[in-house]
């Protein structure tokens, strides 16, 4: 996008390289605090990260943007998980992107949603990150092979599928959520939506292009050639030679041979 090149041509150098893998490295330390701290640590921790619309109205403009730092996973080995698969969806993206483009599709989504939870009240955690990285390496790298928990083998497509598949039933269990799921993943739909939409036009051009293909070709049982004595034709005797007779009419070489006497 002409906009987007703009931009980083502008500010390019303000870019802030590893932001996902910073943001990944904070999220297990916030996560090591709440689970083994103290309960006082707890407290302040929470208090200093989820979003409040009273305190950011107040002058706490900070939880607009540290609600993403707040775990969506409860135990140590999911934590474990998605923290390196988190290191390594953003070095995917920075180096098909470059950091100043990461850095505005992770700003874009955390903000957005900072601001609508003033307006809504909605319960954000780092959940809508990790599920928009996903979406956005499995748009780029759909065929690229992980070993999921570190054991399963699963190609980035599916694994986005499942993610999809969970945010559906999300819905399904609250639909009201739909507005948090919309908003959560719009960043996504801006980058990769117009790709998507020019590839399945393309696609229904290339079928129709196919389906007037198929209705032109010529049926397999066609025949050029039939005998007007025998009736064969060249399906019937791939061997046989056919001459047009001064009445128009077509003789296979058998029934010539036949008629010349052999």
């Amino acid at each position: 996008m002409r906009i987007i090149s703009s931009l980083e041509s502008k500010f390019g150098r303000f870019a802030i390289p590893g932001l996902v893998q910073i943001i990944a490295i904070l999220q297990l330390i916030v996560f090591l605090l709440l689970r083994y701290g103290p309960v006082e640590t707890r407290e302040g921790v929470l208090t200093a990260l989820v979003p409040d619309s009273g305190k950011i109205l107040s002058g706490h403009v900070w939880l607009l943007l540290s609600h993403v730092l707040v775990p969506s996973f409860s135990s140590a080995f999911a934590c474990l998980c998605i923290s390196s698969f988190s290191l390594w969806l953003g070095r995917v993206l920075e180096e098909a992107w470059g950091a100043f483009r990461v850095n505005l599709y992770v700003g874009w989504l955390v903000l957005s949603l900072g601001v609508w939870s003033i307006f809504f009240g909605f319960p954000l955690s780092s959940y809508w990150l990790f599920n928009t990285l996903i979406f956005a390496v499995a748009a780029l790298i759909p065929n690229e092979e992980i070993l999921l928990f570190f054991i399963i083998p699963l190609k980035m497509k599916w694994i986005a599928l499942l993610d999809a598949g969970a945010m559906f039933f999300m819905f399904l269990g609250a639909p009201s959520a739909i507005l948090l799921i919309v908003f959560a993943n719009l960043n996504f739909l801006i980058v990769f939506g117009p790709h998507f939409v020019k590839m399945w036009l393309q696609q229904g051009k290339v079928a129709a292009r196919r389906g007037r293909f198929e209705s032109a070709k010529i049926p397999q049982d066609t025949f050029f050639h039939q005998c007007s004595v025998c009736k064969k034709t060249e399906l019937d005797d791939p061997h046989l030679d056919f001459r047009v007779l001064d009445s128009g009419d077509e003789i296979c070489s058998a029934c010539r041979a036949a008629r010349n006497g052999g």
